[in-house]
């Protein structure tokens, strides 16, 4: 019998598997398609708040070398604002990098870490009681786990199974994306984009290095489920009826299309089965959140289902991860459906993006805008407290190095500066820094094993009342 089984292996299954085996759950992923890896090259982006949390398990420096950093500023509804100095992070740079390499080496992580990963092996069905869940494959196969996790996907398998509802609104409009070569002079082509994105902000055609061009181009037809993939000739016609020439496109690295539909699954758990990344949410592409949100939500979720597994997690702990992630979610399909009215070409969304524009010359609407984008303006409702309260902590320097080096375990970590506190008790789950020289404005803090801050203060039984909070009970 396994602890948890999920389904999928895209980044969101990956991650969560790394995260349950930090905490030795026994973990098994089944993932439906037979490679390990996508079948087309889709470069996308790490976003901040991401790189955060590879630098927190100890895994930046792996997708440094197979990504290329870019500036994060631009990505709001590609209005061409620069990014605003200052941002709170040590990490404040976009990270351009295949899909199939973010998911080679995630999966690679979960292996090293233990957990079990069978391709070619897809759910069919499933039973939940009192005690565990039966899960059915494709094959006839049967397992039996304690928790099984949905994370396979728009289509998801394990939420239509489950019977949860997925409201919100089906694709409007369909644009082909892909990377291809052009033989058309590069000064031509620049002109003729910068005289049709005077009116269409969707269109792109932008060069990515070694002669390569990204394209985006607006398509007829609506196709929310997107399983016939596009051909070149598609990328030509489409070309030629926005731009009045195709450009010479050909050898194409990977093509793809999209549509515009925003839905969230009404509930991110029902007993012991679970949803998360896109098997929970989906949205339009804009500002390339997708792949960073799911991935945010294992990391929220791991821990907590960990502890409930060993046993030591608070009873509400569990009911948390949809409390807090439903709601951020809910906030990017709000930001998307903004993004592509702002790109609509029609008088009133102009008149609003030329606003836009303007105001986001202006700092703060900037600097909101893009935390918003980059998940570093998440704040976890946790009650009165300071700002800081249910904010991620930044890597703030420590006398013991970095503050994310210390995190690589996915434990709790309390910080203190006083050098009075302890965590006697929760030892087995929650860390004590001892450090006056912390770069801190607070007393001390708990930090919960994704990064966010559950406590601020300097008093001994109110930090065990949060320790209980967050981590159950104490041993001994």
């Amino acid at each position: 019998m396994f602890d948890v089984i999920i389904a999928g292996c895209g980044p969101t299954g990956a991650m969560l598997a790394a995260e349950l085996r930090l905490h030795d759950v026994r973990v098994l992923v089944l993932e439906k398609e037979p490679g390990s890896a996508s079948s087309f090259v889709r470069i996308v982006s790490l976003h901040i708040r991401s790189l955060e949390i590879m630098a927190m398990r100890g895994l930046l420096d792996r997708f440094l070398e197979r990504g290329r950093q870019r500036p994060v500023g631009g990505i709001f509804a590609a209005i061409p604002t620069p990014a605003p100095e200052g941002l709170d992070s040590a990490y404040a740079y976009l990270l351009g990098i295949p899909q199939p390499i973010v998911e080679q080496l995630l999966e690679q992580h979960a292996a090293e870490l233990g957990a079990e990963v069978r391709h070619g092996c897809a759910v069919a069905g499933f039973e939940q009681d009192d005690e565990g869940v039966t899960v059915d494959l494709a094959d006839g196969e049967r397992l039996r786990t304690r928790y099984l996790v949905g994370c396979d996907g728009a289509r998801s398998t394990v939420r239509k199974l489950l019977g949860v509802g997925f409201p919100g609104e089906p694709s409007r409009n369909e644009t082909l994306m892909g990377e291809l070569e052009a033989s058309a002079p590069p000064e031509e082509i620049a002109a003729k984009v910068a005289e049709i994105r005077e009116t269409d902000k969707v269109f792109s055609f932008g060069p990515f290095g070694d002669g390569i061009y990204r394209v985006v181009i607006p398509a007829k037809g609506v196709n929310e489920d997107r399983t016939e993939p596009p051909t070149i000739e598609d990328f030509k016609t489409q070309l030629r009826a926005v731009a009045g020439t195709d450009f010479g496109v050909h050898s194409p690295r990977w093509l793809s299309r999209f549509g515009d539909a925003t839905r969230q699954a009404e509930h991110y758990r029902a007993g012991r089965v679970l949803l998360a990344g896109d098997a929970a949410h989906i949205h339009p592409p804009a500002g390339g959140q997708g792949l960073n949100l799911g991935v945010q939500d294992a990391v929220n979720l791991g821990w907590k289902l960990a502890g409930q597994i060993r046993g030591w997690a608070p009873e509400s702990l569990l009911d948390t991860y949809e409390t807090e992630r439903h709601a951020v979610a809910e906030d990017v399909l709000n930001n998307t459906r903004a993004q592509v009215l702002l790109s609509s070409a029609e008088a009133g969304p102009q008149s609003v993006r030329r606003l836009l524009t303007e105001l986001m010359g202006i700092d703060e609407v900037n600097r909101h805008l893009i935390e918003k984008i980059t998940a570093l303006g998440i704040r976890y409702d946790f009650g009165a407290g300071p700002d800081l309260l249910g904010r991620r902590l930044p890597d703030v320097d420590l006398k013991q190095g970095r503050l994310f080096d210390q995190l690589r375990q996915g434990r709790g970590l309390v910080l203190d500066r006083t050098e009075r506190l302890s965590a006697e008790g929760w030892s087995d789950r929650v860390d004590v820094i001892a450090d006056p020289t912390a770069a801190l404005d607070v007393p001390a803090l708990l930090l919960r094993p994704d990064g966010h801050v559950a406590w601020i203060g300097d008093d001994q039984q109110d930090l065990n009342d949060h320790l209980a909070r967050w981590f159950g009970e104490p041993v001994g």
